[in-house]
């Protein structure tokens, strides 16, 4: 027979475990609740989101820019994270203080950037109102509703264009603007979407052809409404926004390329640099982690110029590759041909290092002939998370006479399998978090995980041609090189042609290219940093496992587990990690 004391003991164990449950049920459910209601507020408050979850009430708006919005979000912000921040974390589940976490990250990490004014610099020549009539790839156009939507959120691009006038101008008067280098590329982009003909307009190419399901007299209806749509709504309201930028806005950009210029610019790097990488890495830190991969890569580069037998220095060889007619392609559909002969490739090679596969296809495109010139070798547009569209890997076709082949291998596997596409449509997939975390695009992780990828091209038989192989060099060095010029340039004080000229020397990317890439930077500060500060993370933690766990090492398990929390900061990836190891057989 148990003692009185005992059994007292043990009743009072079991209410104190109930306590604790019920009490970690009811703080996840007060956590739970604010995710669900920020969720609901985002959809709300942006429009152009809810087609992504199958949602068309938002087809006929965008999203609000006024000032007086974008004041009221930030202050709506600001309580969410207060209701976060009063759940006391321990009393948690392991699951509920991540999601937790994460979402505190996100909404004080939009507050900031709202405080340090960041939010004024509204446009480049990547981002901005001049590219609007490029949502339309992200659209479905099946029915005549969605042409009808279609058209009346066009007809409210001139209030769109006000909202961001008033954004500028607030950016003047606060000296937070844009660098002339950049916004000096705007005014020829703003002059493309303005044409007298509405037809030859870039709003009016969805147009052109529309479903044989429509009747050709509503077809007909729709396109003329289309043609006074451009003419009467979006060609004056272009110009008057065109006028604003080239006589106003343009003379008030800051000369210097670097945001460090502006009052306390230093201090919006530094914020930028911490967000970017989620790190607390210094700007002086990842200049040296820079220098020190752009040595290492160096030597790797110089071997394969040995291998092959070229006689110069790599200055010479990166030239040679530049130049040498045998490494381009003639014309825009051989280059685009090139493209998907890769692409086909890469899928078969898969389940050697990966257990988990996503559902959700990825096809390759062409990036819009409209905005090519002055963007980036390529890019991911990721999927529906509602499953109605694919993922897109777009190349760009601009000038093929400048795209090498032999980056081609590393740019898809990076931008499509087993880069982007893989990981954000496993993260879409994973049904068990919550919306937001499935949506994340924690910088560091996703274009980490991208460049990360570039090295599994060894692991999947890429990189066999010695050119290919300096390929994946070059790009790693890209990669090394944006650590140095992007500090350079946003905290010490480089000038563009100083950063064109460091990444001359040190990377095989034609001019065209890394001019591109340096306005990319000057227009973007510190993103480019998240790339290899991931990277160097993943690889750091895969070296980690290999070493303690031996023959028990698992490639596939591993990437399963490293994927499956969706993107995440690198100190929780990290964790996460770490105690996957522990719980591995050990060698």
């Amino acid at each position: 027979m148990k003692h009185p004391t005992t059994v007292w003991l043990q009743t009072i164990g079991v209410w104190l475990g109930l306590f604790i449950a019920a009490s970690t049920v009811a703080n996840d459910a007060a956590v739970n609740a604010v995710i669900e209601e920020h969720w609901a507020w985002t959809l709300e408050n942006y429009p152009e989101w809810r087609l992504e979850y199958g949602d068309r009430s938002g087809n006929r708006d965008w999203t609000d820019l006024s000032l007086e919005a974008i004041a009221s979000r930030h202050e709506a912000l600001g309580e969410f994270s207060q209701r976060l921040q009063s759940i006391e974390p321990a009393g948690l589940s392991d699951q509920t203080a991540l999601n937790r976490l994460m979402l505190l990250r996100e909404l004080d990490d939009e507050r900031q950037r709202f405080e340090q004014g960041l939010h004024l610099i509204a446009i480049d020549m990547r981002s901005g109102p001049q590219h609007r009539f490029g949502m339309a790839e992200r659209l479905s156009f099946t029915t005549e509703a969605d042409y009808r939507d279609w058209l009346a959120r066009l007809e409210k691009m001139p209030v769109q264009l006000a909202q961001y006038t008033a954004l500028l101008k607030q950016g003047i008067a606060q000296n937070r603007v844009q660098a002339q280098v950049i916004m000096s590329r705007v005014p020829a982009q703003l002059a493309r979407v303005i044409n007298d003909n509405p037809r030859l307009s870039p709003f009016y190419g969805i147009f052109e052809q529309l479903p044989e399901a429509i009747p050709a007299d509503v077809q007909a209806d729709i396109q003329a409404e289309a043609q006074r749509v451009i003419t009467e709504v979006l060609n004056p309201a272009y110009q008057k926004f065109q006028t604003f930028i080239n006589e106003t806005y343009l003379p008030a950009s800051r000369p210097e390329p670097g945001i460090g210029s502006l009052e306390g610019g230093k201090g919006a790097y530094q914020f930028l640099a911490s967000s970017f990488t989620t790190t607390d890495l210094t700007p002086e830190e990842i200049h040296q982690i820079g220098l020190d991969e752009v040595a290492r890569i160096r030597t790797e580069m110089e071997a394969v110029i040995e291998d092959v037998g070229f006689d110069g220095d790599i200055q010479a060889f990166n030239e040679f590759l530049r130049s040498d007619p045998q490494f381009y392609y003639s014309t825009p559909q051989e280059l685009l041909e090139g493209y998907q002969a890769v692409s086909k490739r890469l899928d078969p090679e898969l389940v050697k290092l990966f257990g988990t596969l996503p559902r959700m296809p990825y096809g390759v495109r062409p990036i819009p002939a409209d905005i090519a010139p002055d963007t980036t070798t390529a890019y991911y547009m990721q999927p529906a998370a509602d499953g109605t569209r694919p993922g897109w890997y777009y190349v760009n076709l601009h000038k093929p006479e400048v795209r090498p082949k032999f980056e081609m291998e590393v740019l898809s596997v990076h931008e499509s399998v087993p880069g982007h596409h893989l990981q954000i449509a496993i993260a879409q997939e994973l049904g068990e978090l919550p919306e937001f975390r499935r949506a994340s695009g924690v910088t560091a992780f996703v274009e980490g995980w991208g460049l990360y990828s570039e090295r599994l091209g060894y692991d999947m038989g890429l990189y066999q041609d010695p050119y290919s192989r300096y390929g994946q060099l070059v790009y790693d060095m890209w990669r090394a090189v944006r650590l140095v010029v992007d500090t350079g340039m946003h905290y010490f004080g480089w000038s563009r042609d100083r950063a064109i000229a460091y990444f001359m020397a040190n990377a095989a990317k034609t001019e065209t290219d890394i001019i591109n890439e340096i306005d990319r930077y000057i227009g973007w500060p510190g993103q480019a940093l998240a790339y290899k500060i991931g990277q160097l993370k993943m690889l750091e933690l895969r070296a980690r496992a290999e070493e303690d766990l031996g023959e028990a090492f698992d490639i596939r398990a591993f990437h399963d587990h490293l994927l499956g929390a969706g993107a995440i900061p690198l100190d929780v990836l990290e964790t996460r990690m770490l105690l996957w190891i522990e719980t591995q057989e050990p060698k």
